[in-house]
């Protein structure tokens, strides 16, 4: 799976963008850099194995053990203390990171409901794109009895581009449903 995406940009996608945009050097076309799952926890103050099913999910999902977040701050109206766990994030890098995005654009994006695309508005400014699903079990990889929780999850995709337009245009040649 990973090296057909990875194949389709080298052979398909980093011309176009050439093209498309002019650009003089292979180095200034638009790549993806990393991808980054975040799972935030915030019961994992009164519940501990809420952190640990969060744990779970996020291995199961990636195929990559994630590191616990911690609480930088102490916030007595939450009940948090510094240094507290409060969430999970996985940073994906080369192979997995192309296999977890043929599975996003794929697989799970599909399964959601009344799903219309994804929103173009999600950018950063700086090539960056942000996306939130509601809900773990978007992923096929989860099994749907085993959950005790249903739990969102944030899914950053950096990319090497310089503008919101370069990054658009990457992100849709490797297939992210834009709605327009």
């Amino acid at each position: 799976m990973t090296v057909r995406l990875r194949e389709k940009y080298q052979q398909e996608i980093v011309p176009a963008l050439m093209q498309e945009f002019r650009f003089k050097s292979i180095m200034q076309v638009p790549r993806l850099t990393k991808i980054v799952v975040n799972i935030g926890v915030g019961e994992a103050i009164q519940n501990s194995k809420a952190l640990d099913a969060a744990v779970s999910d996020l291995t199961t999902i990636t195929g990559q053990k994630p590191v616990v977040t911690r609480a930088k701050k102490s916030i007595a109206s939450f009940k948090l203390r510094e240094g507290m766990a409060i969430g999970a994030m996985v940073t994906l890098r080369s192979d997995r990171m192309y296999d977890f995005y043929d599975r996003l654009v794929n697989l799970a994006l599909p399964r959601i409901r009344d799903f219309r695309g994804v929103s173009r508005r999600s950018f950063d400014g700086r090539g960056n794109y942000s996306l939130g699903l509601r809900e773990q079990i978007v992923f096929p990889d989860i099994d749907y009895d085993k959950i005790d929780k249903l739990r969102g999850l944030e899914v950053v995709i950096v990319t090497t581009a310089t503008s919101d337009e370069h990054a658009y245009a990457l992100l849709k040649r490797l297939g992210m449903p834009f709605r327009d």
